[in-house]
């Protein structure tokens, strides 16, 4: 099996990446530009396996797109490039229009044409990925879960370009019989996420005596799965799925950002029983602008139609996730010290990169 995986250098995608090649043996073009939140190192562990290759390339340049399919010969796509932090997208809207509904279109073009020259067997087998966010679905009250049959209300210009990008992927199915899927999974954890994001932003705050801050009174609450459950869970979708259909990623995991934050204040307490208790860290901030008051998934589709669910507890993968933050601070310092400067890590000065494998293709791009 051949799978092109389109962001495979961000968090999911980059676990994603080590799934299909570390322990499935799938052959895997990973095409990412390497921009906001991405580092290389990630794919380390395969960067050398002879099923892995990488482009360094915009998935809003058609004609690379193009060319990268017809020389990879994909039997499927996994769609994950975007641009995914919140606070950014209520600045920059440009960027995530451009990232998220442009970028999908040019991808589903450029997949639709290629599917639509492939004969037989092949066309029948092929497949398209959407990974898309639980965030299109807006806020829950403080009862029930989101179903598939739940209506879009994006609260946030993030969550609003996922929702447009998803209703292209479905239009594209709809209109012209593309075989495409979508996936709406809740808030992942795990090793190599970016150190902005919320978890580690906890997790590393409590580390260096920083404030560990939580929104309002705390009590957000969101679903919480394990990076590694989501790269299973795209597979089973993948291999699994029913054409035009859409399924809900979760890990029947709700937890407050406040029980977060004492979750992962108890751990570093027995991790450093000589230091204050990290509890005494715990600040709140002004709520944000557009934040969800609760997001809850309904995975029963997809654990009982394909017989996925997750493996990791949110106990035991939590106190991993602490675990490899505390012992691999080499590679989130430079990444969380250019986030505050408002600087990016360039991927030519990052050794990983020049470990990761090539993809030689004779057109105007970078391959790293």
């Amino acid at each position: 099996m051949r799978i092109l995986v389109t962001g495979g250098a961000g968090f999911v995608g980059s676990a994603l990446c080590r799934h299909l090649v570390g322990e499935k043996g799938i052959s895997v073009l990973n095409v990412d530009k390497l921009a906001y939140a991405t580092k290389p190192s990630s794919l380390e562990p395969i960067a050398n396996n002879p099923n892995y290759r990488f482009l360094k390339a915009d998935i809003c340049e058609r004609a690379v797109m193009d060319q990268a399919l017809f020389q990879f010969s994909p039997n499927a796509i996994i769609h994950l490039a975007a641009r995914n932090n919140l606070n950014r997208s209520l600045g920059g809207v440009d960027t995530f229009i451009n990232a998220n509904i442009v970028g999908t279109y040019t991808v589903l073009e450029a997949a639709r044409g290629y599917w639509s020259g492939l004969g037989g067997a092949a066309k029948d087998a092929f497949r398209f990925l959407q990974a898309s966010t639980d965030e299109v679905y807006g806020s829950l009250g403080w009862d029930g879960l989101f179903t598939e049959q739940t209506a879009y209300e994006p609260s946030t210009p993030y969550a609003a370009s996922k929702a447009a990008s998803d209703h292209l992927v479905m239009a594209w199915h709809r209109t012209y019989g593309f075989p495409a899927l979508i996936s709406n999974c809740c808030n992942n954890y795990g090793p190599y996420q970016f150190p902005a994001e919320p978890l580690p932003s906890m997790i590393l705050n409590a580390v260096d005596g920083r404030p560990l801050t939580i929104h309002g009174d705390g009590s957000y609450a969101r679903d919480w799965l394990h990076v590694d459950d989501h790269a299973r869970a795209l597979l089973t979708i993948l291999e699994k799925g029913q054409v035009g259909e859409r399924y809900n990623v979760g890990g029947r995991n709700e937890h407050t950002d406040l029980d977060l934050a004492i979750r992962i204040c108890e751990i570093l307490n027995i991790r450093y029983p000589d230091k204050p208790s990290h509890g005494l860290l715990i600040t709140s901030v002004e709520d944000p602008p557009g934040k969800d008051q609760r997001r809850g998934i309904d995975a029963t589709k997809l654990e009982h139609e394909l017989q996925w669910r997750a493996q990791e507890s949110f106990e035991s993968g939590l106190e991993a996730t602490i675990d490899w933050y505390l012992a691999n601070r080499d590679w989130w310092e430079p990444l969380r010290r250019n986030a505050r400067d408002g600087r990016q890590i360039s991927p030519k000065h990052d050794e990983a990169s020049s470990k990761t494998s090539r993809f030689e293709a004779p057109c105007s791009m970078d391959a790293s």
